[in-house]
């Protein structure tokens, strides 16, 4: 997440910086810091994030579950975490799903392949700028 991004994220939760650190667990000094790019946004904040806008109220209804956009095959989908914790529409924040047909290594290699995914990027297309 570059500091383009959380800084609209922000404005999508209609938050405060003071706010948004708040509900993060860290210090307003550090959303400043993010907003203006001169600290990346650790991934353990990207996730916390993507999360909220998730959740904002009213779009608990998203795109298509993840198995249907991606096509998944039954013994692969029997396999993966998104579909055993029924989290199709919240794929991208659990680790060891079988994206692009194997489990990612890290949360950089997701998020590399969620990037690109209707999944994540619906949440900041149900919000126009």
């Amino acid at each position: 997440m570059d500091s383009k991004e959380f800084l609209r994220a922000r404005k999508i939760l209609s938050k405060t910086q003071k706010q948004l650190a708040e509900l993060l667990g860290t210090s307003i000094k550090a959303i400043h810091s993010y907003e203006q790019g001169w600290r990346a946004v650790p991934s353990h904040v990207e996730r916390q994030v993507f999360f909220l806008l998730s959740r904002k109220r009213g779009q608990a209804k998203g795109p298509k579950l993840c198995w249907v956009i991606k096509k998944c095959p039954p013994d692969r989908k029997k396999k993966c975490p998104a579909w055993e914790f029924q989290a199709g529409r919240l794929c991208w924040f659990i680790n060891g799903t079988i994206c692009e047909g194997k489990v990612q290594d890290d949360w950089q290699s997701k998020m590399e392949i969620c990037r690109t995914c209707d999944i994540l990027s619906s949440l900041f297309e149900m919000h126009p700028e």
